[in-house]
């Protein structure tokens, strides 16, 4: 289990790169704090919003706007 308290860029697109079996360059996210959950990401890649929860899950949805 990977534990992130606290993340920078790189290692967040890491994370997302493993993610999706695909290679993520920091430049490419934007990432902020979740307000629904302490310790949790926010990150935007494309058209494709992703939840980096504190125990290093990433979770995905389809951005419509």
């Amino acid at each position: 289990m990977n534990i992130v308290y606290a993340a920078e860029k790189p290692s967040i697109a890491g994370i997302l790169s493993e993610h999706l079996q695909l290679r993520v360059q920091a430049q490419e996210i934007e990432v902020c704090d979740n307000p629904d959950e302490t310790g949790s990401f926010l990150i935007q890649w494309n058209l494709y919003r992703f939840v980096l929860s504190p125990a290093g899950q990433v979770e995905s949805e389809l951005c419509l706007a």
